[in-house]
């Protein structure tokens, strides 16, 4: 027999994208985790996956268990919640992309009545973990990315950004409407390792020779954009990021651009319209 925590811990390696960070998702020790994993495959009589030292991925074997596992997990998941007391407030769970200004969501979340406030969760993640956590049902919404083919979820777009430099108001750019790459060959960048425009950023600083100081790499927005006001570098963020001492300038010939909205699990219908959902919506677009 299969128990329901080997299912978990092999979600979670699907989800995270490796063993180290599964662990750390289960709460449970990486050696722990694999001991499970190597269980469940004996069960399964297979191996579920490919590994190597990146990232691993699945078998076929694995392939075909991960749809009957989501299936499970959801299953369980309906039976705990038939056990709630009826009465009860449903909870909302909201995803949201880690990539996505933190202020904008206080906004929406401070104009909210606080009856409405006192029936919201949150719970951050990245694109992946956003996605995989709409797949089992841990989240009824994600603010995240809307991206082509991506067809299993509802999804509504909110605004399309691009991207460019924040830097100190005080900085010698600040006040200009547009900088080039070979004008920031001797700034020092600061990294936001959770962007998913990052890959395309490398390229577009290396495809013009300018290869800037990385001083700091940092998934905390907040943090970085104190660093940023405080002119101890600059960094390429979404356009919509604010931040009290940062100014915003464009950067010339950088097109990559994002879509940022709602993708709705299986209870869309009755989601879309929301107060709260309308409220970030009216916050994302200010």
């Amino acid at each position: 027999m299969i128990e329901r925590y080997l299912l978990r811990y092999f979600l979670a390696v699907v989800d995270q994208g490796n063993f180290s960070r599964a662990a750390a998702h289960c709460l449970v020790s990486q050696p722990t985790l694999s001991v499970g994993i190597a269980k469940l495959e004996q069960a399964v009589g297979a191996p579920l996956f490919l590994r190597s030292n990146q990232r691993v991925e699945l078998t076929e074997a694995g392939a075909r268990l991960l749809t009957h596992a989501r299936r499970i997990e959801r299953e369980f998941n309906l039976a705990e919640l038939a056990g709630e007391q009826a009465e009860q407030a449903p909870v909302l769970r909201i995803g949201v992309l880690l990539s996505i200004s933190g202020d904008a969501v206080a906004r929406a979340i401070a104009s909210c009545a606080p009856a409405e406030r006192g029936r919201i969760e949150f719970i951050p993640g990245s694109e992946r973990e956003l996605l995989g956590r709409l797949d089992a049902e841990r989240i009824d919404v994600a603010l995240t990315l809307i991206r082509p083919g991506v067809d299993r979820f509802v999804p509504q777009t909110i605004i399309e950004e691009g991207y460019g430099i924040a830097m100190s108001d005080n900085h010698r750019l600040a006040g200009r409407e547009m900088a080039a790459a070979e004008e920031l060959a001797a700034e020092t960048m600061i990294v936001r390792r959770h962007c998913e425009a990052l890959s395309a950023t490398s390229r577009y600083f290396v495809d013009r020779g300018v290869r800037p100081h990385f001083a700091f790499r940092s998934t905390n927005d907040e943090r970085v954009m104190q660093m940023v006001a405080s002119g101890l570098g600059i960094t390429v963020m979404p356009d919509s990021y604010r931040w009290p001492g940062m100014a915003r300038v464009a950067l010339k010939d950088f097109s990559e651009r994002r879509r940022v909205g709602f993708l709705y699990g299986p209870r869309a219908a009755a989601l879309q319209g929301t107060p709260v959902l309308k409220a970030l919506e009216t916050a994302l677009k200010a």
